[in-house]
């Protein structure tokens, strides 16, 4: 087998195995309870997750679920004919709110344990 071909193979299995360890939408939503209560991620004003600790999936979660949630008040403002940077202030009221004591929210640009 040449270099060629072995080199080619190599990069083939490792670009396969990084597909392995991605999440999808159903498991980021599977593990947000968790990575909120390890101080993962937390909610921010404008109706996002964010990133407090940059460790295991954390990115990876907050990005899959703030898709979802970019989707969903983007139908919602289409629908109520409201602003979508109202619906995403809403969201993020309502989401800080909902946040039990001792996980993260963003406030003024900081992360707070509620």
């Amino acid at each position: 087998m040449t270099i060629c071909k072995k080199a080619t193979i190599a990069l083939l299995s490792i670009i396969l195995s990084f597909s392995t360890f991605a999440l999808n939408l159903e498991q980021a939503m599977d593990s947000l309870s968790q990575a909120k209560a390890q101080g993962l991620v937390g909610e921010q004003a404008d109706g996002y997750l964010g990133v407090v600790k940059n460790e295991g999936n954390a990115s990876e979660i907050a990005q899959l679920i703030n898709q979802a949630r970019k989707t969903q008040y983007q139908k919602v403002s289409n629908e109520s004919h409201v602003p979508l940077n109202e619906v995403e202030k809403k969201a993020g009221s309502k989401a800080q709110e909902k946040t039990p004591a001792g996980q993260y929210i963003k406030r003024q640009g900081q992360w707070l344990i509620k």
